[in-house]
């Protein structure tokens, strides 16, 4: 009996399996190539880079270790503080950040609030006058909060009993994630002024009020997706077995929510450890960070490419390291969204 061999519906021909592998092939050659380029850079004098390409060790050139004695061993006082103020400041926001637009996500994807414009308004005005009061007028800050804050709570009922209209959740996600399209060279001079008048630059803590700021709303846009598809019904079957909001909290949702926890804390932690425009305007010697460092490698000579890849390549193993260990997760976490119904 002759046993006829058909393909499976959807199954390419052998032809069409080998084409897609050399594509596949050719293109991770081409994604792949500026690091091979990073690493042997790394190992090459002034001289070579500068003669070149050179693009085989042993081959084309002779690979040595003088750009990485030079950075671990000759200036590495000046690399290891900057190294451990990167990984305080990205871990910490980034860490604050989870906790604060994760809260705020699930609360949009579970509660329907209905803030009214009126109150958002007035809390708009009085910020704004804060800021006046603080960085024009040099009023202490704490006395400006407080009295913001007095305000507030005295105008706000009078103003909102004026009014009906109202927002949603949606709107709420919308402004939030809105806050990412101002480019941050357009705000980063009210920062700069805020923090000098608070006596805060040069410190960890104004980098990582500022990094938790601007990667609060990719959090919140993020994590809301991904509270979306869980399913309320298995909080509300709890609820009826007698668990309390944090019991279902901790045993519910976070269980399920963590691959989008760890995907959305991988994004706004490279956010945080690539920075580079906000810590050039709020950093000085005591809290200088890696990119910082980098960009401080173009010396009266030109570029040092060397010690730059070198200190490229220890910003860059971390993170990826962090990546493979936490890869089952995020494999998971970015198909958030992916599949709706």
């Amino acid at each position: 009996m002759i046993k006829s061999k058909t393909r499976e519906l959807g199954q390419p021909s052998r032809a069409g399996a080998i084409t897609s592998y050399l594509l596949l092939g050719l293109w991770g050659v081409v994604v792949l190539f500026p690091l091979y380029w990073l690493v042997i850079t790394a190992f090459k004098e002034m001289f070579q880079v500068n003669n070149g390409p050179f693009f085989i060790p042993f081959v084309d050139f002779q690979p040595t270790l003088g750009n990485w004695r030079y950075i671990f061993v000759d200036v590495w006082n000046d690399t290891y503080r900057p190294f451990i103020n990167t990984v305080i400041i990205s871990l910490l926001s980034s860490v604050l950040a989870l906790l604060i637009g994760g809260s705020a996500a699930y609360g949009l994807t579970r509660f329907d609030y209905r803030p009214r414009v009126a109150g958002v308004w007035l809390f708009i005005v009085l910020l704004l006058l804060s800021v006046v009061g603080v960085v024009v007028l040099r009023i202490p800050w704490l006395l400006v909060l407080a009295i913001a804050t007095a305000l507030f709570f005295i105008l706000l009922q009078p103003i909102i009993r004026r009014t009906d209209r109202s927002l949603g959740n949606n709107d709420i996600a919308f402004w939030l994630i809105s806050q990412r399209m101002l480019p941050p060279v357009a705000s980063i001079i009210p920062i700069y002024l805020l923090f000098q008048n608070l006596r805060m630059l040069d410190t960890h803590a104004a980098l990582i009020i500022t990094y938790v700021a601007t990667n609060l709303p990719i959090v919140v846009w993020l994590m809301r997706d991904y509270f979306l598809n869980i399913p309320k019904e298995l909080e509300e079957s709890a609820r009826v077995d007698g668990a309390s909001p944090y019991r279902v909290l901790w045993s519910i949702v976070l269980p399920l929510s963590a691959p989008g926890l760890v995907a959305t804390f991988l994004f706004v932690l490279v956010f945080a450890w690539n920075e580079y425009l906000v810590a050039l305007f709020l950093s000085l010697a005591k809290t200088q960070t890696m990119p910082l460092l980098v960009a401080g490698q173009n010396g009266t000579r030109g570029p040092q490419w060397g010690y730059m890849s070198v200190l490229i390549c220890i910003m860059i193993v971390p993170v990826v390291a962090l990546a493979i260990a936490l890869e089952r997760y995020i494999s998971r976490g970015l198909l958030v969204g992916a599949v709706k119904g």
